[in-house]
């Protein structure tokens, strides 16, 4: 999941959270409604928003999905630009994307 900080929030790409959909898998929707229910922002069409108190909550959430082997690495790794400092705390599940692989992602359908 593409993502940023800027002050003290981390922002991950609206494109990138994952759907919530009523006849879809109930792990799948189990994690959108799990991420939700401690970003400060979840808006329709908008990139989500979760505050630097819930990145040690966010990090262990994200780690327990990607072990339950339900999930893609791309759905529950934090990708940040590769110049971007990435907190101590996320690093868990954070990673640095090459520009050239960001670009990528954006052309995938």
């Amino acid at each position: 999941m593409r993502a940023h900080i800027d002050q003290d929030v981390l922002y991950l790409h609206q494109d990138d959270v994952p759907p919530y959909k009523k006849s879809g898998s109930v792990v799948r929707n189990s994690y959108f409604w799990a991420l939700r229910s401690i970003a400060d922002r979840a808006l329709f069409n908008q990139d989500w928003e979760f505050a630097d108190e819930v990145w040690p909550a966010l990090t262990r959430m994200l780690t327990s999905f990607a072990e339950s082997g339900y999930l893609g690495y791309g759905e529950t790794m934090l990708e940040f630009a590769e110049n971007a400092e990435i907190p101590a705390v996320l690093k868990p599940m954070a990673t640095w994307v090459s520009p050239e692989e960001d670009e990528d992602k954006e052309d995938a359908p």
